[in-house]
Order: structure tokens, then sequence, then C-alpha cells
């Protein structure tokens, strides 16, 4: 089956939105940030954007998790910025992107305004620039963090149910 990644930058609304679906789906959720390990949520908590070679083991256990969800299906949140992050994610075997995608000032009011996250508004510039947009090659949909989450779930079930 094919696994849904919630992909974004920091308070796109990844866990609302993934939650959300795996639940109307009736799958597995995994919170991304549950993977990192505790030098990169030290990392990013005093203000330093990761490196490639602090995402690597993350990707890399996101992806694990993937492949043991290819007989269930499953939804899990990744930011997923670059091409080459969502790479080592579809190694793990067959996923869908739901790019969850908004105005840089609906972010950074979203993130001010959650409470008991660890990453700082101060890193929303440097994940924007990372960003890469699906590339056509990657199956899914990107969604406006404008419409409410009920409404982006509904229209990415549509699309993941046609695709």
């Amino acid at each position: 089956m094919t696994v849904i990644v919630v992909m974004g930058v920091s308070g796109s609304g990844k866990t609302t939105v993934g939650t959300a679906l795996a639940e109307r789906l009736g799958v597995d959720y995994a919170e991304a940030d549950t993977f990192h390990p505790k030098a990169n949520i030290d990392k990013m908590s005093s203000g330093h954007p990761l490196n490639d070679e602090d995402r690597r083991p993350w990707l890399e256990a996101i992806a694990a998790w993937i492949s043991d969800h290819q007989s269930s299906g499953g939804v899990v949140t990744s930011s997923a910025l670059k091409y080459r992050y969502r790479d080592i994610l579809r190694s793990g075997g067959d996923v869908w992107f739901l790019h969850l995608h908004g105005d840089r000032d609906l972010l950074a009011d979203r993130m001010k305004t959650r409470s008991g996250h660890f990453m700082p508004v101060s890193l929303l510039d440097s994940q924007l620039a990372d960003l890469e947009p699906l590339q056509p090659d990657e199956f899914g949909l990107i969604a406006d963090i404008a419409k409410k989450p009920e409404e982006i779930v509904d229209t990415a079930l549509s699309a993941f149910e046609d695709r």
C-alpha cells in the first residue's frame, strides 16, 4: 500500500492534517519529530538549522517506517524539503506526498502561537530557502494552508483516491 507523507516547512500544519488523514483512512500515523535524534532537536532548539548530514539518519529512520508500513499503509510527516531528501523517503517504498504550502507570514504567525515545539521562528527562512517543489516524477498534491484542515484533508483524500 501507499504511505502518505505530509510535507512542508515548520508551521504548515503537518501534524494536524496528518493525524486527520490517518484517522480518516484508518491507518497508522507517525510524527516526524519523534524520529529526530536528541542532537538534532538540541541543534534546532538553539536556533541552528540542520545540515544534510544531520538529516540523513532522521530521513533513513522515516524511510524504515515507510518500509514497515507498505503492507498496511500509513501517514507520516516530514518536512521533506529537498528532492534528495524525498528520494531517501521513497527508498522505503511507495509514497504519495501531500505538500502543505503557504504564505510566509501565516507560517510565522502559526509558529509564534504554538506551544511546546522546539523549532524557533528564526529557522523558518532557512527552511523556505531549502524548500524544493515536488517534481514531475513525485506523486502528490500541493495544498494551500490558508484553507481549513478539513478542506485540505477532503481534497487530499479525493486526489489520493484518484491517483
